[in-house]
């Protein structure tokens, strides 16, 4: 028998710096702005079309706030239903035989289409696309069809705790806001009919203001031509409607939400975070990963390795235009609810008041960058970043230039970025649970309104 001698692990090299792609631009004449980039590898294409679709808020009310979003969400579901000379069953077997796949969706601020094909079924994909956008007709039968299923499919979602926790934290956080809602009620979905969503689109789906970003396998000007063959003549009636501003943040006791004979309850606190066009956007991101972004942070050792308290807690953040926002999320068990906010809190109030360590700091410092890297290196993933960089107002010069603010940021600065948006009383926090077994712990711990 020998002993194996155990080597010592080697030091991670420095992050090579990010080869940025070559960004070709056109803006058409109707006001699409389109991106193209060569990336070689496969022969296909991505494409990603991103059209503001924010609905009203306001001036427009609550009931013309929501019976949008009932639209919106209506639309995005059907647009794809069939055009002026193709059935929904005739749109998915055209894509499907140029190699390639078309879909849709809406939120609170955009009409999104995602697609890829082959690169020499691209025309063919962006005639589709061309009829979809002037063309669509949203046939009464499979309007209704989907209304139906839609109907049926949210009420299995709404019976979700997860989802009971993220409706209650929105409503609270945006009221009115479009951010406040994103699901319709059956009520309101019952209410929609074929011919306003033909209306809509003709008003709202617009060129003027979209952004289209095709990646593949073809020369950049080859794109740039043929989306500009084929989408030039798409126009609308009205304009493009962007998202308003959001309200002020709310004060208030936490929330709980009752659900009798729950096992787990289900915890969310969020409030706003940076941008990524803001200062503080590097430095808190890495606070936020010591905290609880990924798997090696603070709060997943604590309540989940130390305590046992939850399977899967993290700390998101998202970027709606409007604004953006960190949510902590955790779903744990029953008896534990009160001592698993305890320590929530704890870890949010040590990371926004004491220095994280060096070695913590450099740790996620080379997690965020590898995700970066990660994130651009499929012409999928290099599709969907630069699409969303385009629509927050930034170039492909920020895939270079923000591993190098990451590279920068010291403990000082995290320290800083994690008090002014992860200290406690900072955020708006929601609990979905059997409030008969949770009420009384958490009333010695927060301010609480049952309802």
């Amino acid at each position: 028998m020998t002993t194996v001698q155990k080597r010592p692990v080697p030091p991670l090299a420095k992050p090579r710096p990010a080869k940025l792609p070559v960004v070709a631009e056109r803006v058409l004449d109707n006001g699409l702005r389109v991106l193209a980039v060569r990336r070689r590898g496969v022969p296909l294409a991505e494409l990603r079309l991103r059209v503001p679709f924010a609905g009203p808020t306001g001036r427009g009310g609550r009931s013309d706030g929501h019976a949008f979003r009932a639209q919106a969400q209506l639309l995005g579901d059907t647009l794809l239903s069939g055009t002026a000379t193709r059935t929904a069953a005739q749109l998915a077997a055209d894509v499907q035989a140029l190699g390639g796949q078309l879909s849709a969706s809406t939120d609170a601020d955009r009409l999104g289409f995602g697609a890829s094909v082959l690169v020499s079924g691209l025309p063919g994909l962006l005639d589709v696309l061309r009829e979809v956008l002037t063309s669509a007709t949203y046939p009464k039968h499979e309007v209704v069809g989907e209304r139906d299923r839609l109907v049926q499919e949210l009420a299995i979602y709404r019976s979700q705790a997860a989802v009971v926790a993220r409706e209650a934290l929105l409503s609270r956080m945006y009221g009115e806001h479009p951010y406040g809602r994103e699901l319709p009620t059956a009520e309101e979905l019952s209410e929609v009919k074929a011919s306003q969503l033909r209306s809509l689109h003709g008003k709202r789906i617009a060129p003027e203001g979209s952004i289209l970003t095709l990646v593949g396998d073809l020369p950049p000007s080859r794109a740039l031509d043929l989306v500009e063959t084929a989408l030039s003549g798409w126009t609308a009636a009205g304009k493009a409607v962007q998202t308003p501003p959001l309200p002020a943040p709310p004060d208030g006791p936490a929330l709980l939400r009752d659900r009798p004979g729950a096992v787990q309850t289900t915890l969310r606190m969020s409030g706003p975070a940076p941008s990524r066009t803001d200062p503080d956007y590097a430095a808190f991101g890495l606070a936020n990963l010591v905290f609880g972004g990924y798997f090696s942070s603070r709060w997943v050792a604590n309540i989940r390795e130390d305590k046992g308290y939850t399977y899967s807690p993290h700390s998101q953040v998202e970027h709606p235009p409007a604004g953006s926002r960190v949510t902590v999320s955790a779903d744990v068990s029953t008896p534990t609810t009160a001592a698993a906010l305890l320590e929530t809190v704890y870890e949010l109030g040590r990371v926004a008041t004491t220095p994280v360590g060096q070695d913590e700091l450099d740790q996620a410092r080379r997690y965020a960058i590898g995700v970066l890297a990660l994130s651009t290196a499929s012409q999928a993933g290099l599709a969907s970043t630069l699409s969303q960089l385009a629509g927050a107002g930034l170039g492909v010069e920020w895939l270079r230039d923000h591993p190098a603010q990451l590279a920068a940021v010291t403990v000082d600065d995290a320290r800083a970025a994690a008090a002014r948006y992860l200290a406690p009383n900072r955020l708006t926090t929601v609990l979905v649970g059997d409030v008969a077994q949770v009420e009384a712990p958490l009333r010695t711990l927060v301010d609480l309104e049952v309802g």
